[in-house]
């Protein structure tokens, strides 16, 4: 037999095999085309392309505005852009709450999770809901102010508006990069090279990594192109991925789907266990030690090899610190369930993103506490929309030990749910940001809760009387290091008092956007003189701040770090040169839209304090 025809038989099976697994994937549609795709010799169908703007934002982790308006909110994200393609500092647009590594570097910032997967950067993210749904071709993102922090885009294949909720929720991946830095803040619309998914979809999620740029990244609008018909490429265009071949290799890296993760936390037993090579030489600390760098999918993989890997990725010295975020597509009561033999001495629990539309529910959550919770420190439940009342009241009950609690932007939580929090005396850090707490439940955490040294209460807008708060937490909470009180519209300069009399070991206060608070009062120079371990201050647009307050905190709080005054219209240079020669740890002073600090005194401070990173915001 000549050697041409192996080669042909080769090729023909290469071939054979690729036609199937596009068939696997494929719609009845794709099916009838084949022989278009074989052949190349007619035209494909025409399939028109639509283009739509954000219906609706239906959820975010964070913004920079308040929950009462419009400005800097991720609601400016729905319908058709109001700025681009302007570049600057606009209140139309969508902005989250944090950027660069100032948050870090401030006493409330908290220690990483380790295990944390390096693809795994993402910060905060929106969801949005568009009218149809496609099979997207394009995403195009306005970006009008420091572009560069998306660093991932989701589909979801649920359908917000439809009346029938799926058995499943799938996301996948269309496009997903590390942090890049942009040069120079000017818009751009920003349209990366996505994937092709095999289902449409009208729920799209960006995420963001914000650590690289100089100042709050501005989204205009989000624009998604797509098809009502599966797009069927042409070989001529298309050229077959290698990688296609291998769907499990597929789906771990790009999938969304729960059943891969399930599957390696569900695998118990396998095959005749093979010989524990070398392993068995070494001792068991050591091989705990190395295995501890593995990611939670990884000791899940390296449990099927022998019995002795599997004995110490099964064994719960392993999850002392499980952090579930970065895979809170694929979370859900199965996970939770495979996972509570292996968790039954966890300290640290991150379950933020995770659970949502359904996919943990409040007795597969109560089942993994009662099981898991008796050692929890810490635990984080940022964005966790499946939490209700009986939820908070599990948690007080089987996490004795508990030190540290997250409910940022758990918006669905009710407002009587926050009385549970009072039982649990030993919480250290409570962070209640965007969240319903309403003043009795708040007053009764901070009269039981007296080793707080971390609270945040930022955009929390059912709270009546801040002075109230203010003034329990200068008798009740004297450990007090660092509070958030973020768009707090009603504490006044009697509030202050209270709290800087008794609150005097905090290092760090965020005042922004507290438009109730007025410099000719003396509450600022009364915070100078009674704070002096202050590290942080943010008197974000408070107009009244002058240059008594800027010399005072000179004068008295020489540890300051971070300063931010945007929006006043009475400090000099002069005293800003007071303060930067004063406090010599300082890193960051935001002087946006400073009327008296242009762009010449920016320079010339930056010439003669370069250590400092002073930022001048502008707007065109």
């Amino acid at each position: 037999m000549s050697p041409v025809f192996p080669m042909l038989t080769v090729l023909s099976m290469f071939y054979y095999m690729c036609l199937r697994r596009r068939a696997r994937t494929s719609t009845r549609g794709e099916m009838n085309s084949r022989r278009a795709i074989e052949s190349n010799t007619r035209a494909l169908p025409i399939n028109v392309e639509i283009v739509q703007y954000a219906k609706e934002v239906l959820d975010f982790s964070s913004h920079y505005g308040s929950e009462n308006s419009m400005s800097y909110t991720m609601w400016n994200l729905a319908g058709i852009p109001n700025v681009y393609p302007s570049s600057g500092d606009f209140t139309q647009t969508a902005v989250f709450r944090t950027y660069g590594t100032w948050w870090d570097h401030c006493p409330s910032a908290r220690l990483p999770f380790k295990r944390t997967p390096p693809t795994f950067c993402s910060q905060d993210y929106v969801e949005l809901a568009f009218e149809e749904p496609v099979y997207p071709t394009a995403v195009h993102i306005l970006e009008t102010y420091h572009p560069g922090a998306v660093v991932r885009i989701l589909a979801c294949s649920a359908n917000p508006y439809s009346q029938n909720p799926p058995a499943e929720v799938r996301w996948e991946i269309l496009w997903s990069e590390a942090p890049t830095k942009v040069n120079g803040p000017q818009a751009r619309q920003f349209t990366p090279c996505i994937k092709q998914i095999n289902f449409p979809t009208n729920l799209i999620r960006l995420e963001v990594n914000s650590s690289l740029l100089d100042y709050y990244t501005e989204l205009d609008a989000v624009v998604l192109h797509g098809v009502k018909e599966r797009p069927v490429l042409s070989l001529k265009t298309s050229m077959i991925d290698m990688n296609d071949i291998d769907e499990d290799e597929d789906e771990e890296k790009y999938g969304c789907g729960m059943d891969t993760l399930n599957k390696q936390f569900s695998i118990v037993t396998l095959r005749e266990w093979p010989t524990n090579g070398y392993f068995d030489k070494l001792p068991y600390e050591l091989i705990q030690l190395i295995l501890s760098h593995l990611t939670v999918p990884d000791l899940c993989r390296l449990a099927q090899t022998c019995k002795l890997l599997y004995q110490h990725c099964c064994d719960p010295l392993q999850y002392i610190h499980l952090s579930l975020q970065p895979y809170w597509a694929r979370i859900n009561d199965t996970s939770l369930e495979y996972l509570q033999s292996r968790c039954t001495l966890i300290q640290w629990l991150n379950l933020s993103w995770t659970g949502n539309r359904g996919a943990i529910s409040v007795s597969g959550f109560s089942r993994f506490l009662k099981v898991c919770g008796s050692e929890l420190v810490r635990l984080e439940l940022s964005c966790g929309h499946f939490l209700n009342e009986t939820c908070l009241e599990v948690i007080t009950e089987m996490c004795p030990n508990l030190q540290e609690l997250n409910l940022s932007s758990c918006d669905k939580i009710p407002p009587p749910a926050f009385n549970h929090i009072a039982k649990v005396g030993s919480l250290k850090r409570l962070i209640l940001y965007r969240t319903k707490v309403e003043q009795t439940a708040l007053l009764s955490i901070l009269n039981f809760c007296s080793e707080l040294q971390h609270l945040s209460l930022g955009s929390c807008v059912m709270i009546e009387d801040y002075d109230l708060i203010a003034s329990m937490m200068g008798a009740k909470c004297k450990k007090l290091r660092s509070l958030d009180l973020w768009r707090c519209k009603n504490i006044t300069e009697s509030g202050i008092a209270e709290l800087a009399s008794g609150c005097q070991l905090l290092e760090e206060l965020d005042l922004g956007w507290c438009p109730t608070l007025q410099s000719s009062t003396g509450c600022f120079t009364n915070l100078a003189r009674k704070l002096p371990n202050l590290q942080k201050l943010f008197l974000t647009a408070n107009r009244s701040v002058c240059d008594t307050d800027i010399e005072e905190l000179a004068a008295n709080c020489t540890h300051l770090r971070q300063l931010d005054i945007l929006g006043t219209r009475m400090v000099s240079p002069a005293s800003l040169r007071k303060l930067l020669e004063s406090c010599k740890d300082l890193s960051l002073l935001d002087v946006s839209f400073c009327s008296q600090i242009d762009n010449r005194v920016v320079l010339e401070l930056n010439a003669n304090f370069p250590n400092v990173f002073i930022k001048k915001s502008f707007t065109q």
